[in-house]
């Protein structure tokens, strides 16, 4: 990195969940800022362990700039003035199957499907296994999709970021459902021992993957469920749903990142150290940067429905 000059690190490929902090390392010793697209959990929530390296270097180290923990993070920021207290968080992503598929995305899925982590519910932790807890959500103009637990920063990180919250899930699904289906099957032979990890055969699982185009489409969604007490004492629920649209649904992840790597590259460094990516872009600004593509966000349950 030195040798080239690089001024700002962009760390793309995953699975970060099987990695160390040595690209983060090696750009704070070239001088160079370093901003990541992670997704794991443990990579993402850490990343502040490099906070004293990257101050003394004067550069910016930021982790989880992606759909989360920073987009997720964004819509409960920008919806939780609506609540008097805000109780539970319950959100996914659902993908499109016409959208191309990496290996580094299936692998890093792979690599937590059957395995135990930690949720939230209660006030307290408890376990749940990747891909299970299969249930349905009804979006508005994708009609009903599955979705599983999966493990993300957000579980790891919201519960002190919020602590009202009582109860916190993160899921993710297929589109089509026969392969949502399959996922889940599997997901049973790593919690019984079968088999220690489905992350070896994600290059096949990968390939097998894509006989199932015909059957999808290309349009992506998020949802959030919001539940708490109004500021009049009922209680309150808000859904949040995003559409996209004509395999637009990839760019919405990699959005922070340009934002801030836009920012670094202009200048603005006002605060150097490392963090996860929380705090520094408002839910405004991103469905601003969002406004060419075909997206469409939704928020049903407040005094007036808000569309971007």
């Amino acid at each position: 990195m030195a040798k080239i000059g690089a001024d700002i690190v962009v760390h793309t490929t995953g699975p970060f969940q099987s990695q160390d902090y040595r690209v983060a390392r090696a750009a704070i010793a070239a001088g160079a800022h370093y901003l990541d697209l992670a997704d794991a959990r443990q990579f993402v929530a850490q990343i502040g362990e490099l906070d004293d390296a990257a101050k003394a270097a004067g550069v910016v180290v930021i982790s989880g700039a992606s759909s989360v923990p920073c987009l997720t993070a964004a819509f409960i920021d920008h919806y939780r003035a609506h609540f008097a207290r805000l109780g539970s968080a319950v959100y996914g992503i659902t993908a499109a199957q016409a959208t191309n598929r990496g290996l580094g995305t299936a692998s890093a899925i792979l690599s937590y499907v059957g395995k135990p982590f930690a949720a939230y519910r209660r006030h307290k932790t408890y376990r749940v296994f990747g891909w299970q807890g299969l249930h349905g959500v009804r979006y508005p103009e994708l009609g009903l999709r599955l979705f599983g637990y999966c493990d993300v920063p957000d579980l790891e990180l919201f519960p002190q970021r919020y602590p009202e919250l009582s109860d916190l899930r993160f899921v993710a699904g297929h589109e089509v459902k026969l392969l949502h289906l399959g996922t889940w099957l599997l997901s049973w032979f790593v919690r019984l021992g079968l088999v220690r990890s489905l992350a070896p055969y994600a290059d096949r699982l990968l390939r097998l993957s894509f006989l199932f185009d015909p059957l999808g489409s290309d349009k992506s969604g998020f949802h959030m469920v919001l539940n708490g007490v109004a500021k009049d004492g009922r209680p309150k629920t808000i859904r949040i749903f995003m559409i996209a649209r004509r395999r637009h649904g990839p760019n919405i992840p990699c959005m922070p990142v340009i934002l801030l790597a836009k920012r670094l590259a202009a200048g603005d460094v006002s605060d150097p150290g490392a963090r996860p990516c929380l705090d520094l872009i408002h839910l405004e600004e991103l469905l601003t940067a969002l406004a060419n593509l075909d997206v469409t966000t939704i928020a049903e349950g407040i005094d007036v429905e808000a569309r971007h």
